[in-house]
């Protein structure tokens, strides 16, 4: 796409390290190639070691329901509500009188008028996101009445939206050292003691890198109580855990390529993995109502993940009581290295994303 375009990208924080995590890398992908984003939000406070270099092309604005709008906030030529998050009536109304002032073509906008308006669907794996890949959602009453939405899906294959893949995402792995280096990012799994159990009474020596957040805090509570339990459960010391820093996305990336084994959680650390290309077991965000767990069959069909991984990642994410697999990194990691092979061939999701816009915004000559 040759334009340049105006998005007003709206993110409601409900993880810190996911829902911001996701709409930055988009951001700057955007910004990077040329586009002009503003990123609204209603908590940006990660973003301070997350991103602290920011990122040229792209604004943060703070977003909160009852605020008022700023002047210079309209029209955006692109406007997305991540992951359900809907703009409040007065920005849809504000945004609908913008677009009618502006309705005469500026410079570099001939024949364009209309805004496209983008619903940023979570990422799945399952059947349904091709199906409701790209549809539109007519408005059919309040203050957007008349207008649509349309429903862009991530996903991993070709009938979907795609993965956010900058270039640097695939630079060259990094060797590791003799001791085998495992990340550790996650929720508060089931089996967490076990691995570490297993860990401590491995014949490799293991260095644990442990990300900040609930993991970490989960893996404390761990220690204290095997510290008092069995104070010399890891006598040997074959296990040595290293608490990690909250750290900018770039310094995460590179950490998962250095690792022989990757614990990811929730949607942007999974695709991270992916790209990284080493083993990696993935804790999907549980839903109440049990819905992750055909979400995460589903990703893991996708996957051609072999038996092994498929019953770790089942009691992993605590839908099976059963003893964790050992390892099998060589065959885990080729398994991904195929999956990833198969995503290069399809088009990037911000590619992706800028020819569905051109394509809308056209239609609205």
């Amino acid at each position: 796409m040759s334009q340049t375009l105006r998005w007003d990208i709206f993110c409601r924080v409900i993880d810190n390290f996911g829902d911001i995590g996701v709409c930055w890398r988009l951001s700057c992908a955007l910004g990077c190639r040329g586009q002009v984003v503003r990123l609204w939000v209603d908590d940006a406070s990660a973003l301070s070691w997350m991103a602290p270099q920011g990122c040229v092309g792209v604004e943060v604005r703070s977003w909160q329901p009852e605020q008022p709008i700023p002047s210079d906030a309209l029209p955006a030529d692109v406007v997305m509500e991540a992951f359900g998050c809907e703009i409040d009536p007065s920005w849809v109304a504000m945004k609908r009188v913008a677009l009618r002032a502006d309705s005469t073509p500026a410079e570099g906008r001939k024949g364009f008028k209309n805004t496209v308006w983008i619903n940023l669907e979570y990422l799945s794996a399952e059947s349904y996101v091709e199906r409701s890949h790209g549809l539109p959602s007519p408005v059919m009453a309040g203050a957007a009445r008349g207008m649509t939405k349309w429903f862009f899906y991530p996903g991993f294959t070709q009938g979907t939206g795609g993965l956010i893949r900058e270039p640097e995402a695939l630079s060259d792995q990094i060797d590791t050292p003799a001791t085998q280096r495992i990340s550790l990012f996650c929720y508060e799994p089931p089996a967490l003691s076990e691995l570490i159990e297993q860990l401590a009474h491995d014949d490799q020596s293991t260095a644990l890198m442990v990300m900040p957040g609930r993991g970490q805090q989960a893996l404390q509570r761990e220690i204290l109580s095997k510290n008092a339990q069995s104070p010399a459960w890891n006598l040997r010391k074959v296990l040595s855990i290293h608490e990690q820093p909250y750290m900018p996305q770039q310094h995460y990336d590179t950490l998962l390529r250095s690792c022989d084994l990757n614990f990811v959680r929730g949607e942007d650390s999974l695709v991270r993995a992916l790209w990284a290309g080493r083993a990696f077991v993935w804790q999907i965000y549980p839903q109440a109502d049990g819905a992750h767990a055909d979400k995460l069959e589903a990703f893991l069909d996708w996957l051609k993940a072999p038996a092994d991984l498929r019953e770790f990642h089942r009691v992993w994410n605590g839908l099976k009581r059963a003893a964790l697999p050992r390892f099998d990194l060589c065959a885990w990691q080729n398994c991904v290295r195929n999956a990833r092979a198969e995503l290069l061939m399809q088009p990037d999701l911000v590619t992706q994303l800028l020819d569905f816009v051109e394509e809308k915004r056209s239609q609205t000559v």
